[in-house]
């Protein structure tokens, strides 16, 4: 038989909060987490708004070693992953090295050490760099010092795809264990907010450069103006079935399955992307876990909230549903755009919504733009067949999209709950 890989923790760190409590409150309540850049002084930059994660100490999940030789966004990374770990009752170093891996995915690596030792180069009198700039900014050092510090020995990687990257790490990691390796972590976290990183994004032109938090970003929406740039992400356990059986782990949901595409053309800036490989890549994913378009319950989008890429998603959308669309959900307009670790935490937010028995509404559109008519969920609800799509475009054309079918809820304690 084909080897099951089920997810049994979840780790958060996002401006929702940090731990999948947390950003499960954040979620439910609807509270928007977007606001003025402190990471760094913005004075000067037509975007000056984005989601930081609050009150992070990384003190609290890195050693001052560890600290020292990497980025806020491994830091981000650190801490994620051994939440999950802690969420799945799993020891923080690998009883056996060799069964268990990691694969994360990432977009830009080590944006605020980068940025500071660039600096010290060319603006500071020595005209050198520290000894570990030419690995904290590197994209897979989170990857790196994980394996080191949780002795994952087994397959390990890095994925880059941008959006789509935080999805591909949970399809990679149902792979690797379908090859022999019963443990596996997968996500992703990101830290795009620093000066360098800013102006990339805004090369794009793709940027909310709206002031106010409360409407700044706004997908599908009448006036989407572009997105806002947010860190964080969530890390997560996947193991195989068997293995989380034999130790009575509680089981979130399985991966069933997942599908990546890529456009193999520039975008037009005023048409927006084809949506034909995206849709693509949404059909591929419910063939191989074996569902009907009608079966799925929610869909979780990229949801940019650029115009012409929101009009695309939406048309991708119906090509798949067809006049059958099921409900659609996004709380990115509460977070911001995470990159990579965005559509890692759509993940984290449909398992945490089975195991809660509670699809949470949509944080938007108020006014859906024409061609955004979709059947966002007003008002939360129960799920009915547990099966959620989630979907991601990365820029420069790639596309990910992955099924997970949620467990059975747990039973109601003494109190009800």
């Amino acid at each position: 038989m084909t080897a099951r890989a089920v997810v049994t923790g979840v780790g958060v760190v996002a401006p929702s909060g940090v731990g999948a409590d947390a950003h499960w409150a954040t979620v439910l309540a609807g509270t928007r987490r977007i606001g003025p850049i402190s990471l760094f002084d913005p004075t000067g930059y037509p975007t000056r708004l984005g989601g930081e994660v609050p009150d992070f100490d990384a003190a609290g999940y890195a050693d001052g070693r560890q600290r020292v030789q990497t980025d806020r966004w491994t830091h981000l990374g650190f801490a994620a992953t051994r939440l999950a770990l802690a969420d799945a009752g799993l020891p923080e170093q690998a009883p056996d090295p060799y069964g268990w891996a990691v694969t994360l995915a990432s977009s830009s690596g080590g944006n605020l050490f980068g940025q500071r030792e660039l600096q010290r180069l060319w603006g500071g009198p020595t005209r050198t760099v520290g000894a570990y700039q030419s690995i904290a900014w590197f994209y897979a050092a989170s990857v790196g010092q994980l394996s080191i510090h949780h002795q994952f020995k087994g397959p390990c990687g890095v994925l880059v795809a941008e959006s789509a990257g935080g999805l591909d790490s949970l399809a990679h990691a149902v792979r690797t264990i379908r090859r022999g390796t019963p443990v596996v972590i997968a996500g992703a976290t990101e830290c795009p907010l620093s000066p360098y990183a800013l102006a990339c994004q805004l090369r794009s032109g793709l940027l909310s450069d709206v002031a106010d938090p409360e409407r700044a970003y706004r997908p599908f929406d009448v006036g989407a103006a572009g997105y806002v740039p947010a860190e964080g992400g969530a890390v997560f356990v996947v193991e195989e079935l068997r293995h989380a059986l034999s130790r009575g782990a509680r089981i979130y949901g399985e991966v069933t399955g997942w599908a990546a595409t890529h456009d193999a053309a520039p975008t037009d800036p005023e048409a927006g992307p084809d949506p034909t490989h995206y849709a693509r890549a949404l059909r591929l994913a419910l063939d191989r876990a074996g569902v009907r378009p009608h079966d799925v319950d929610v869909v979780w989008p990229d949801a940019l909230g650029v115009p012409a890429h929101d009009r695309a998603e939406a048309a991708a959308l119906r090509a798949v549903f067809g006049f059958r669309n099921p409900s659609v959900t996004t709380q990115k307009p509460l977070t911001g755009r995470a990159h990579q670790g965005g559509s890692a935490l759509d993940a984290a937010t449909a398992l945490l919504a089975f195991r809660h028995d509670l699809l949470p509404a949509s944080a938007g559109p108020e006014q859906p733009a024409e061609g955004c008519e979709l059947n966002f969920l007003r008002a939360p609800r129960r799920p009915r067949s547990r099966i959620a799509l989630v979907g991601a475009r990365g820029f420069d054309g790639f596309n990910s999209a992955l099924v997970l079918r949620g467990a059975a809820p747990p039973p109601p304690t003494a109190e009800g709950t």
